[in-house]
């Protein structure tokens, strides 16, 4: 019995064949920003449920994320901001990596501050209160530094949207009267929940789409002379060699495109149970967006 056991099991294995290429595990870099935790874990879901093959995702700052994939230790990011936010990074590694296009568009960065008004929102006489930030433009800022006590809260320091901050500071002559201060985004949202929840000033390095945008009344600062971009888009990379060796994954992470509204809507999930289980809130999307996966699951062979 136990011989015909181990034939039928002989049998079926060479039945199989040999473990395609796109059976491998699969690697996705990602950053440690809402955005990127909220594209990577839905890929990695969709790529582990709908593919059968397993994902492991690995965190790491911008600039590391863009070497990882150029030198082949992961096989894709989806958080490449261009043309602008990453320029920097696209031109180091051009022709190192594939750059499959966009996977979502109407991005932009900036430096931001909360619209919120001081104390209910309408007054006895039924006018609306003011915001009690009231700066519009970046240039402004340099009469209420005190009030901001002279600081600009930023995220980790190779992130593009710190390299458009410092040098903001030295466009608009900032130098003298604000620093630049790194950190996490995780910390930058304290800070800014913290500032709103005492009606204190505050400015801080933001981007669109992000689930604070959601949840307060924020306002980018008026950028006269154009240091971060108005819009753009967020790519795909690829490392070489991904499209021959792994159809399956390739085909999907080519046909991904998602508006920001969807982003959005996972982000607000996950940020709502305190960025815990991302991957179980990448599945409920999953569950509750099936034309949209189905759509781009429809050029697998």
């Amino acid at each position: 019995m136990r011989r015909v056991i181990v034939f039928v099991a002989a049998v079926l294995i060479l039945a199989a064949g040999p473990v395609r290429a796109a059976e491998k595990p699969v690697t996705i870099a990602y950053a440690q920003w809402s955005s990127s935790i909220a594209s990577a874990n839905l890929m990695k879901a969709l790529i582990q449920e709908k593919l059968g093959i397993p994902c492991t995702l690995v965190a790491a700052g911008a600039g590391e994320m863009w070497r990882m994939v150029a030198a082949g230790e992961a096989d894709a990011m989806l958080s490449a901001w261009l043309p602008h936010t990453h320029s920097a990074y696209r031109a180091r590694y051009a022709g190192m990596l594939d750059d499959l296009g966009p996977n979502l568009e109407g991005t932009r960065t900036g430096l931001v501050v909360p619209r919120v008004t001081a104390g209910r929102f309408t007054a006895g006489t039924g006018l609306r209160n003011r915001p009690y930030v009231t700066t519009a433009s970046i240039p402004a800022l340099r009469k209420d530094a005190q009030r901001y006590r002279h600081r600009i809260i930023g995220i980790e320091p190779d992130a593009g949207v710190m390299e458009k901050a410092e040098r903001a500071l030295d466009v608009y002559g900032l130098r003298d009267s604000f620093r630049l201060e790194s950190g996490s985004e995780v910390a930058m949202m304290a800070e800014l929940s913290h500032a709103v929840r005492h009606q204190e000033w505050v400015v801080f390095t933001g981007w669109l789409p992000h689930w604070a945008f959601a949840r307060w009344n924020l306002e980018f600062l008026e950028d006269p002379e154009g240091v971060f971009s108005e819009s753009g888009s967020i790519h795909t990379m690829t490392r070489k060699g991904l499209a021959e060796e792994n159809q399956a994954v390739f085909r999907l992470l080519d046909a991904f495109y998602w508006s920001p509204e969807d982003m959005g809507q996972l982000m607000l999930w996950i940020q709502d149970d305190k960025g815990l289980f991302p991957y179980e809130k990448a599945l409920r999307w999953i569950r509750t967006h099936p034309e949209k996966v189905t759509r781009w699951l429809a050029e697998q062979p």
